[in-house]
């Protein structure tokens, strides 16, 4: 059998079992050792826990759990609601102000927690029912919290890019650092949408009905406003400990995750008085769920991929895609465009463990910057997490406001699925947005 032969159907025995349902780590490990069972020496079959411990080895994988811890026990309070009512307060004039607190409490909670689905479910819990209240469409209050969702695999601190970081060799701080400014310039696009979306919406209902509940303004005195200083200087005083520490050169990435993670839990214990061994019990059993989950997968992802490397697949799929006689630029768009169809059926981590070390030989032979490559394959992961069919995203809105059809909260992230695929053109055409702050701290 060919290598070409050899690898459609060793893709195409990974894609048929994830596309089945089965658990990503069993669906990548259960083809990567079927394959060593058939196509290599019986002697390679004692190497697969020799393979898997090594690659989980790491030291910089330490920090993915104790991220996830420290989103854990965020997640356990009202960090939320605090974070909500204050930029509501704050941003009430806005037109849409309500809509950009929203955008504005999901980029500080992703900040803190950096998962996605998590951001969704704690912004829209609370978001989704006052926007709606007030007169917001259902697209448009479903849709900002979706794509505001998303963000939390974006900003720092982020497991996306520590999972990336890892198989490109790259540094975690670095590709930190270069998330700050995409994540402040898609916030900052996110924002403006809505300002304008809420004004036709206002427009709208002025004209359809003078009574709608959009045309209510609700007014706060520089009292109430300043009243919610004090429930956000924990948690700005957790991000700074953590951009300080890190940023600054005195702790490794894992060593800064294990300090955010032991300041969460005490700042949740002080403060939201989150000391019950129920609670205690739920934040670490959540985040040994969560870690195991992720740690599988990127053990039995380093099996596939090991197992595509002797077979030679990952180097012939290198060689052939370099063999096209076409520019950069129009290698990077076939790159994206696989990496947004792969986003409608699978989930960011899959993509990233199993598409990297195929693409990478090529992203580098056409010159472009890892770095840089990274934050756009993460913002157009953040595109998978709101298209159908498997947008994780859209099924968590879908289950905390059940309400609202499915095709409504489609139709509201439509206009947010543009802006994002616009801030690749918009990192492709002016690097230096990723990359002027990793370079400057990084000379």
């Amino acid at each position: 059998m060919g290598v070409f032969e050899l690898t459609l159907l060793y893709t195409g025995s990974a894609l048929l079992l994830l596309f089945s349902g089965m658990p990503i780590a069993f669906a990548l490990g259960g083809v990567a050792v079927a394959f060593m069972l058939i196509f290599m020496p019986a002697s390679n079959l004692p190497l697969v826990a020799e393979t898997l411990y090594g690659e989980l080895n790491n030291f910089t994988l330490l920090a993915i759990p104790l991220f996830i811890l420290m989103g854990a026990a965020i997640g356990k309070t009202r960090a939320a609601e605090d974070l909500y009512g204050s930029a509501h307060r704050w941003m009430y004039k806005l037109p849409g102000g309500l809509g950009v607190a929203n955008v504005f409490g999901c980029s500080v909670f992703a900040a803190m927690c950096g998962s996605s689905p998590a951001t969704c479910a704690a912004i829209g819990g609370m978001g989704i029912p006052e926007m709606r209240k007030r007169g917001y469409s259902a697209g448009l209050a479903s849709g900002l919290i979706a794509a505001g969702g998303t963000l939390g695999i974006l900003i720092p601190p982020s497991v996306t890019l520590i999972i990336y970081g890892v198989i490109v060799e790259q540094s975690i701080g670095k590709l930190f650092i270069a998330g700050i400014v995409p994540g402040i310039v898609l916030t900052l696009m996110f924002t403006i949408y809505v300002i304008f979306a809420a004004i036709r919406e206002k427009r709208m209902a002025l004209r359809d009905n003078p009574e709608s509940e959009l045309l209510n303004e609700e007014r706060f005195s520089w009292q109430e406003r300043w009243e919610t200083v004090p429930r956000l200087l924990p948690f700005i005083a957790l991000i700074l400990l953590v951009m300080v520490a890190m940023y600054g050169g005195f702790a490794t990435p894992s060593e800064v995750a294990g300090v955010g993670a032991l300041a969460s839990l005490i700042m949740v214990v002080l403060i939201y008085k989150v000391y019950r061994w129920k609670d205690i019990k739920d934040i670490l059993s959540g985040t040994a769920r969560e870690s195991c989950m992720i740690m599988m997968i990127i053990a039995m992802a380093f099996l596939f991929t090991y197992v595509m490397s002797y077979l030679h697949i990952t180097q012939s799929a290198a060689e052939w895609m370099v063999s096209f006689q076409m520019s950069k630029w129009a290698f990077l768009f076939w790159v994206n465009i696989l990496l947004l169809v792969l986003g409608f059926f699978l989930p960011p981590v899959a993509i990233i463990l199993m598409v990297t070390p195929v693409i990478m030989p090529g992203i580098l032979a056409h010159g472009f910057d890892p770095v840089w490559f990274g934050i756009i394959l993460t913002i157009n992961m953040e595109l998978g997490l709101i298209t159908p069919p498997v947008g994780l995203n859209l099924f968590v809105i879908n289950g905390i406001a059940p309400d609202i059809p499915f095709r409504e909260i489609m139709r509201g992230v439509m206009p947010f699925i543009i802006l994002m695929a616009l801030s690749i053109v918009l990192m492709t055409a002016l690097p230096e947005l990723v990359m002027w702050l990793p370079n400057q701290l990084y000379k």
